[in-house]
């Protein structure tokens, strides 16, 4: 009905010089004392076959509609099969169009080719920046000083921020290397427990975990990473004398629960955003709002879920919720 008021509203033109014809030869017709009968037969022939005319310009206007609303669906490089034109109108606008898809693929590409570039860039700076990493490392292995002790604290934190930088340009690449098979969740555990061992040792934090005896669907290095980053928060907003426990809820729901300083309510339901620190961020100042969403992203690869209960002073829980469809072993 709409389409139709629209269609009338351009023929109005038309149809109005159409009465207007027929009105003027009814006007002279009187005036020269001539039968009304005269004109009014033929412009009801002539109104009949206007009707007729309409009705199928209006079954072509509605058919083109119909095309164009299915073309609307499509992304701008499957537009191809335009309605037929009719007029120049449709030669010009198409013309419009074609142009329009030509640049935005020049844009796209040229856009693609900066993005290739810039991973490529970071992904060897991240190789690289290894290097000098280890190389400091080995140097520090024989040192035992309180200096010593905070530079390999320092290399950590970078050897972190490094993991995530490549975790983050590999989230969406092509070619990103997941192995998805059946893994032991304990083995996976005891490796990040053991990453972070000096941390737990040097503020005196104490960890509570029971081998929870399970195997799960997963990817190892992308599982890996994702608790990693839970328990580096764990431990960076736990105070001294603290306690970070890790167990399992069932079905397959692995849950880190510390007693830190917690979240703010207004802050818990955008944790997971990107860039988003939140009232503990802006107080640390060294958040970059990057971790947890990257676990979020990584999770949804993975066919898991992640989430996070937590009040201000009394702790923060994040479960890992790893079940998911059973997928062939390889």
């Amino acid at each position: 009905m709409k389409f139709f008021a629209v269609y009338l509203k351009q023929r109005r033109i038309g149809i109005c010089v159409l009465f207007i014809f027929c009105l003027i030869f009814l006007c002279t017709f009187l005036l020269y004392h001539l039968p009304a009968g005269a004109v009014l037969y033929p412009a009801l022939i002539c109104t009949l076959l206007g009707i007729v005319i309409l009705a199928l310009d209006f079954y072509r206007a509605y058919k083109k509609h119909q095309q164009l609303k299915a073309l609307m669906k499509l992304s701008s490089s499957l537009m191809e099969s335009f309605p037929a034109i009719n007029s120049q109108d449709d030669e010009d606008y198409q013309q419009i169009i074609n142009l329009l898809k030509q640049e935005q693929m020049q844009l796209e590409n040229n856009m693609n080719l900066r993005y290739m570039d810039m991973v490529d860039y970071y992904t060897i700076w991240a190789h690289q920046i290894k290097t000098p990493i280890a190389s400091m490392r080995l140097t520090l292995q024989n040192e035992d000083t309180a200096f010593s002790r905070k530079i390999s604290e320092d290399l950590f934190r970078i050897e972190q921020y490094v993991q995530m930088v490549l975790m983050f340009l590999r989230l969406d690449s092509d070619s990103t290397d997941y192995v998805i098979k059946e893994y032991n969740l304990d083995e996976l555990i005891k490796q990040a427990i053991r990453k972070f061992s000096t941390q737990f040792i040097g503020k005196k934090i104490r960890l509570e975990y029971k081998p929870v005896n399970i195997s799960v669907v997963t990817d190892e290095k992308w599982l890996l990473f994702v608790i990693e980053q839970v328990i580096s928060n764990a431990i960076k907003y736990t105070p001294s004398e603290g306690c970070i426990t890790i167990d399992l809820e069932q079905p397959q729901i692995l849950c880190i629960h510390d007693t830190g300083i917690g979240i703010a309510p207004e802050d818990l339901p955008r944790i997971f955003e990107k860039g988003y620190t939140g009232y503990n961020g802006r107080n640390d100042k060294k958040a970059s709002g990057i971790g947890l969403y990257l676990c979020k992203r990584i999770c949804k690869n993975l066919g898991h879920t992640i989430s996070a209960n937590s009040s201000l002073d009394s702790g923060t829980v994040i479960r890992i919720n790893l079940k998911q469809k059973r997928l062939e072993v390889e």
